[in-house]
């Protein structure tokens, strides 16, 4: 256990032991690529076994490359009652993006701004931008509803300790708890504030209804707006940067780097907080939580930022589509913590705008010599940088106005032109996920991060509630991370020279991810086919290299188990990720083709965002656990295929154990036949309530 000034860290329990498992495992590993290896040199190398070797050597390095996040994962605790004093807190600038009010809801993406002007924290230490990278008329509407209402409810939650800082969760039955034994006042200016806060909403529902203010302007020039700037509130700001169809935006990357600019010339908070436009902040201490690894001592020259869990409101009881991803927010965020640091998610982290900005901690002093080619000709903007290396800055107070007119220049198409804005400053433009590759080149540069799981989430969103949309995002986010693992920036490469070996093997796995769909498609065939055709391709039962196999299983299965059950899981929550987890890698072979088409330029560069609007009947299926597969026939076309051949092989396999007495022979492949169908049965009803509603 490491204990500094504002937060404790402790180090796994069962480190030692996992150690133990990971080295014997290891042993096993080996063994069974040697009997695969070896059985093709002494005897005649037939197709099935060349397959089945090829995808257990990619098991066996992804396997490897995985156990850097077990390699010494911790914990943290904060305490944020050793800061100092709240007028001695730096300040903070708030980040919210969003695009498209057909996708991100307006009403929804203003409960997430409100949420964050509501945050607690010093009202003159912090600023809230909402970007609007749509240029819709009803996000320029929304936000100044929102500011109005804000200035009735951030006094509330102050004056009465509102715990829900988000209005809608407030006035929900989720929220009610915090309603009871309060006096009539309370009551009475609940009520009050509920009625502004309805019809802020039929507001903003009003205005939208009119299609003309939700259409996406995509040929704009830059619109900078101050909504809200009184004493006692946090300042507002709207900020819609220029584009033109010809230009380059470098989509939601090109969105930060222009918010970096923009409160840089006008509020210029030494830290940063970026959050998706759909999840509102649930605990309004999370500012004062970064600030326990921003403001250490012994950790705040090299922390480029903190990570929060992104954690969900809307989770059904089974959660079949994993959207709580466990084993990313806690196996492999806190095994990475224990290293370096985790990875930068796209939502839910505190950065350090000089870290952005200035290339590693021991970056000197001269780094703004030479300040135009890396930041671009606004003398405005890089004076206001000389402030947060700790320069003293020359220059003058200038008007209001003449600040908005020089955030407009900033704000432009082409004033990151000749510049290394999405290179070495700013968020990096090398992949369309801004936030892994940034993380990523952080880590790189020499800084460290730091990763919080509270037990209050700090963040919460709405999660995909049907498979469609979690497939739309998993095959983005694998193709993008597959690219940078082909990239100048490859961990391979550029990683190793500049990271501990367990660190970079992490980014490693990240990138190669995808290849398990290569494992579970070679794995959901050849067995099965060999199974009808009575070809065996792994050792008899009673053959000692079995043991091999059968531990490797075991072994694997256990660890997986343990994980969930000590992470307050259960054994169905451990079942049910094993059959998500093989859906999801099977499916990800639309990922490798998909990097293979845009690293060849056969396919032009688009991001896709995300649905946030609730389907009620996708919802209640959701909240059913019934797999929801509609419109996501493509996705399931390759799960389908493997299933059709393992229904085929089990009736085959059981009809030949009994009619040609091979079951030692056959073992192997009909208990992997008969493993997948018990592990897919719930695919089965969903794919079948699919075809009869088609039909």
């Amino acid at each position: 256990m490491g204990n500094f000034t504002y937060h404790v860290e402790r180090v796994q329990s069962w480190l030692g032991l996992s150690r133990v498992h990971i080295a014997i495992h290891s042993v096993a590993v080996l063994s069974l690529c040697y009997y695969r290896i070896r059985h093709l040199l002494v005897e005649p190398p037939s197709l099935a076994w060349v397959l089945m070797t090829a995808a257990e050597l990619i098991l066996s390095a992804l396997w490897l490359l995985n156990q850097a996040f077990r390699w010494r994962p911790v914990s943290r605790s904060v305490m944020t009652e050793k800061l100092p004093a709240e007028e001695e807190l730096p300040g903070v600038d708030i980040f919210v993006c969003t695009l498209d009010p057909e996708k991100e809801p307006t009403e929804q993406v203003m409960d997430t701004v409100v949420s964050a002007i509501a945050m607690d924290y010093p009202a003159d230490k912090l600023a809230v931008y909402l970007s609007d990278d749509g240029g819709c008329g009803v996000t320029l509407f929304g936000i100044r509803e929102a500011a109005e209402f804000a200035k009735e409810w951030v006094p509330f939650c102050r004056k009465y300790g509102v715990k829900f800082r988000c209005p809608k969760v407030f006035f929900s039955p989720a929220g009610e708890d915090q309603h009871l034994l309060r006096d009539h006042g309370f009551r009475a200016q609940r009520d009050l504030i509920k009625a502004k806060y309805e019809q802020m909403q039929k507001n903003i529902d009003k205005f939208g209804s009119d299609p003309n203010n939700r259409r996406i302007v995509s040929d704009r020039p830059p619109r900078i707006e101050i909504i809200l700037e009184e004493p006692g509130m946090p300042l507002v700001v709207y900020v819609s940067r220029e584009r033109r169809p010809s230009l380059p935006h470098n989509f939601k990357g090109g969105a930060l780097n222009t918010l970096l600019r923009v409160s840089g010339l006008i509020s210029n908070g030494p830290y940063v907080l970026a959050v998706d436009c759909d999840m509102y902040c649930n605990d309004p201490t999370s500012a004062k939580q970064a600030m326990c690894f921003f403001l250490d001592p012994e950790t705040s020259k090299y922390i480029a930022f903190v990570q929060f869990p992104q954690m969900f409101h809307n989770l059904s009881k089974k959660d079949i589509y994993d959207n709580q991803s466990r084993t990313a927010f806690k196996t492999m965020w806190q095994g990475m913590d224990g290293l370096r640091g985790p990875g930068l998610s796209g939502s839910g982290n505190y950065l350090s705008r000089k870290a952005l900005l200035f290339g590693s901690p021991n970056q000197k002093d001269d780094y703004l010599q030479d300040s135009q080619k890396y930041f671009g000709k606004s003398v405005a903007y890089i004076e206001s940088l000389k402030v947060i290396i700790g320069q003293k800055s020359t220059k003058k107070d200038i008007s209001r106005d003449e600040m908005l007119r020089e955030a407009q220049v900033v704000a432009s198409c082409s004033y990151e032109n000749n510049t290394n804005w999405g290179t070495e400053v700013g968020f990096s433009y090398g992949i369309l996920l801004e936030s892994s590759i940034t993380g990523y080149l952080l880590h790189c540069r020499g800084w460290k991060s730091a990763y919080l799981y509270p037990r209050t989430p700090c963040f919460l969103g709405c999660a995909p509630t049907d498979i469609k949309e979690g497939m739309l995002q998993l095959v983005k986010w694998l193709s993008e991370l597959l690219l940078l693992g082909v990239s100048k920036y490859s961990p391979f490469t550029y990683g190793f020279s500049r990271m501990s070996i367990t660190h970079t093997f992490t980014y490693c796995f990240m990138t190669m991810s995808s290849f398990y769909a290569v494992v579970f498609i070679l794995y959901g065939i050849v067995p099965q086919v060999c199974l009808l055709k009575g070809i065996s391709v792994f050792p008899k039962v009673t053959d000692p290299w079995f043991a091999v196999f059968a531990f490797v299983y075991v072994s694997t299965q256990m660890q997986h188990l343990i994980e969930v059950v000590s992470g307050d899981g259960s054994v169905a929550m451990w079942w049910d990720e094993q059959r998500i987890w093989i859906l999801k890698s099977v499916t990800s072979a639309f990922a490798i083709i998909d990097a293979i088409k845009k690293w060849l330029g056969l396919n032009k560069v688009k991001f896709n965002l995300s649905n946030k609007v609730v389907d009620k009947e996708k919802l209640k299926k959701y909240e059913q656990g019934r797999f929801d597969f509609q419109g996501a026939a493509v996705f399931m076309a390759p799960m389908v295929l493997l299933l059709i051949a393992n229904i085929v092989s089990f009736f085959g396999g059981i009809w030949r154990v009994f009619n040609l007495k091979d079951f030692e022979e056959m073992f192997g492949q009909l208990f992997l036949v008969t493993y997948v169908m018990v592990l897919s049965y719930p695919i089965f009803e969903g794919l079948i309530t699919m075809k009869s509603k088609s039909g």
